[in-house]
């Protein structure tokens, strides 16, 4: 008689929980052209500001969004940058994100002419360094943010995985 397999254990359904919304204001890319992979571009962060209900401040400027434009249309984001908090914490962020949509809605984008953000897929898991002990949690958990672009301005949404 043959062993009954164990019953499979009743596993929790994730939910998101909304942390911050952050507005950043990007430089005109830098366009590297096709490096194999590719084509690269290069976007400096210039600055802008975050809030939510646990935490809220301003991104600094110095941080950048290294990007690969793939034969496929998707574009593959990396951007690491840093956060200043209303009390000073700093906390470092780096965002792997993927963004693509139909050729039109790219094209759009790309020209810098506004885009309905529910017209193309930008969306990205996100992890956070801090020494700050009040804003450890962060670096605890799996963030998921979902995006929309603009000419000089990247919106984003921030959520904790629960």
């Amino acid at each position: 008689m043959a062993n009954p397999e164990p019953a499979t254990p009743e596993l929790p359904t994730p939910r998101l929980e909304f942390i911050f919304a952050a507005r950043v204001s990007v430089a005109t890319p830098l366009e590297l052209g096709d490096v194999g992979k590719g084509g690269r571009r290069i976007v400096a962060i210039t600055g802008g500001n975050f809030s939510g209900p646990q935490l809220r401040g301003e991104v600094l400027p110095g941080g950048a969004d290294w990007q690969v434009l793939r034969s496929d249309g998707v574009a593959e984001l990396e951007a690491r940058y840093t956060l200043r908090t209303e009390d000073g914490a700093l906390i470092y962020v780096r965002n792997q994100a993927l963004r693509h949509g139909p050729a039109e809605v790219m094209a759009a984008l790309a020209a810098g002419r506004p885009v309905e953000p529910n017209a193309y897929y930008f969306r990205g898991a996100t992890f956070f360094e801090t020494g700050a002990p009040r804003y450890a949690w962060l670096g605890e958990h799996i963030i998921v943010c979902t995006g929309a672009r603009e000419q000089a301005r990247v919106h984003l949404k921030f959520f904790q995985l629960l």
